[in-house]
């Protein structure tokens, strides 16, 4: 599908209803054996409407909610939103009068507005008419109390009313889209997702955004049957519900959330797919219910959860919920199991940290786990800067020289180097790896099999580390790539020299290493990389750094980074840097600390 046409290239249509018009054509010829009568009506008979009316729905579609004020879509192209919304209304995909409860109303008036409706209850409220607009809600709703919750849906209900009788002497009138949930779908099945919307049409026109072009096959798209696109809604629906109990907090009570979560849980667990990545969804969210069950020390609960879960963590984190709960002995017996074949990296150094604990709480000797070869570490001490900045900056600006440069790059530099080598596996087309023109990355990125669907060409590009051919094709799609979306590359951060003397100082040896690391775990070790690096230009060498202002410590990812990077050889180290204020502070403060020392630190202050 085309998207690279100028807004105008067709003359007199909107460039938003003509991109909107090429997503109906695509989904009509990818996915009509999925339309069922509804949606197919819906994309005959929209192509039929006036242009006029085709461009206000589209407009409405665009923005956020589905209630919107006449007076407020107002559009040179469209002209009177009224006379174009009648057609539309007219196939009930547009009420032209809804109900609105309170909270709607509010959403859609001004303060004077409010003012002027509400005149003769506000004068009973002392001081009302200086409230704040969300103030001034909370005191209007003891005049209009709520709907009962089992009713929240009836639009006949005594409170809600059209903006024609909350307020008659207004000429304004609202529209509700109600053909907006059938569009939610048809969005779904053209992105797979419901996170973006129609809006990524106009980005890309713009030259916002810029998208790899892929090739699509027949069996590229996110849903393979019409069940798949249930299953998602079903599943969404879950979330959003998640969500919303998350949100309410300590306001719930503790038994009503969680036999909610109960129920929650079992309706996750109900939803049958064979549909891979539907599958994956499905145990990421029941692995956020086990995280919200966790903080909210539901152990029971948290545990039934994670027991039924595949998403990657679940086990050290049933592992954790048991040992909270003082199921001690089963606690051990998982950590022993997922110990001698874990998951991850993570998972092994989550286990290892438990596996002691438990044992001492069992009466158990402990054995001293066997540590990794550990990174160098020293320590800086700094003036502090007088305008407040991150301490990496601080610590590279100290660092740099002409002949020694130090870049802040952290996850982006070996990221981007990887994306770049690596950019044709990463945009093959698969089936169920690219569904529509605007993906960052291929939709199965974070899945198990991610790297061994695309072992090959992965061997293919890492084998250039070999040979020599890897710094051709960088720099080809640094240059012919340059701003494309990529989930690996930042582009932002790069430039033409400093990949030059990355790949003049970066040992391919050392590359491979790290980009077969990458692969191994991509959702666990695109981050967690050190924040500088030190180029010897002249050297051909480099030194990484990783920078940890005063009360900072080392996170479990950098962690396995750094020991990662210190087993094979890397120049690497962590720097703790301390403020000369307050290393006075503590030389004051420990006797300990000798004369030479003390005049040291008055040195470094007073200089």
């Amino acid at each position: 599908m085309a998207t690279d046409a100028p807004p105008d290239s067709l003359a007199g249509v909107p460039y938003y209803l003509l991109n909107f018009e090429r997503a109906l054509a695509w989904l009509a010829q990818r996915y009509d054996d999925l339309l069922d009568e509804c949606e197919r009506a819906f994309l005959g008979t929209f192509a039929r409407l006036p242009q006029v009316s085709r461009a206000l729905l589209v407009r409405m579609l665009m923005r956020k909610g589905t209630l919107f004020r006449a007076s407020r879509l107002a559009y040179d192209e469209i002209g009177c939103p009224v006379q174009a919304a009648a057609p539309v209304a007219a196939l009930g995909w547009l009420n032209p009068a809804p109900h609105l409860a309170l909270d709607d109303l509010f959403a859609l008036t001004t303060r004077a507005e409010l003012l002027d409706i509400f005149a003769e209850a506000l004068s009973l409220i002392p001081g009302a008419r200086s409230l704040r607009k969300p103030d001034l809600l909370e005191a209007l709703r003891p005049f209009y109390p709520e709907r009962d919750e089992l009713d929240k849906h009836d639009t006949d209900s005594c409170i809600a009313r059209p903006l024609s009788a909350w307020h008659p002497q207004t000429t304004d009138c609202v529209f509700r889209v109600d053909i907006a949930p059938l569009c939610d779908r048809l969005r779904l099945m053209f992105f797979g997702n419901l996170q973006q919307d129609w809006s990524e049409f106009v980005l890309a026109d713009l030259g916002v955004f810029r998208y790899e072009k892929v090739a699509f096959g027949p069996a590229s798209r996110a849903f393979q049957q019409r069940a798949d696109v249930d299953v998602y809604l079903a599943l969404h629906a879950c979330r959003d519900e998640l969500d919303s109990i998350a949100t309410s907090g300590t306001l719930i009570d503790l038994e009503v959330e969680n036999a909610a979560l109960n129920d929650l849980v079992a309706r996750v667990q109900s939803v049958e797919t064979c549909n891979s990545w539907l599958e994956l969804r499905r145990d990421k969210l029941l692995f956020r219910i086990g995280q919200h069950c966790e903080r909210r020390q539901m152990w029971p609960t948290a545990l039934a959860v994670y027991e039924v879960c595949a998403w990657p963590g679940a086990r050290h984190r049933r592992v954790r919920a048991l040992e909270r709960a003082e199921r001690f002995e089963a606690a051990l017996s998982l950590a022993l199991r997922a110990a001698g074949s874990p998951e991850s990296e993570e998972e092994a150094q989550r286990i290892a940290r438990m596996l002691p604990r438990l044992r001492r709480k069992l009466g158990e000797p402990t054995v001293r786990a066997t540590t990794a070869r550990a990174a160098e570490r020293s320590t800086l001490t700094l003036p502090r800067p007088q305008a407040p900045q991150p301490v990496e900056y601080v610590v590279r600006d100290h660092l740099t020289c002409e002949s020694a440069p130090v870049h802040y790059v952290e996850n982006a530099l070996i990221n981007s180097l990887f994306g770049l080598l690596c950019w044709e596996p990463v945009f093959v087309a698969l089936p169920g790896a690219f569904f529509h023109p605007f993906q960052r990355g291929p939709a199965d990125l974070h899945a198990p099999d991610f790297y061994a669907r695309r072992a090959e060409q992965f061997a293919a590009c890492l084998a250039q580390l070999d040979s020599g051919a890897y710094r051709e094709t960088i720099a080809r799609h640094l240059h012919g790539k340059a701003g494309v979306q990529s989930p690996f590359v930042f582009w932002g951060m790069l430039t033409p020299e400093l990949v030059t003397t990355a790949l003049d100082c970066l040992p391919a040896a050392h590359l491979k290493l790290w980009f077969e690391r990458l692969l191994l775990d991509i959702r666990g070790n695109r981050s967690g990389l050190p924040d500088l690096i030190r180029f010897w230009p002249a050297e051909r060498r480099y030194e990484l750094i990783e920078v940890k202002g005063p009360g900072d410590r080392l996170q479990d990812n950098q962690i396995r980074w750094l020991a990662y990077c210190a087993q094979h050889g890397m120049p690497v180290r962590v720097v703790d840097v301390r403020w000369t204020d307050e290393a006075l502070d503590h030389a004051i403060a420990d006797p300990a600390v000798g004369a030479q020392a003390h005049a040291t630190l008055i040195a470094e202050r007073t200089a």
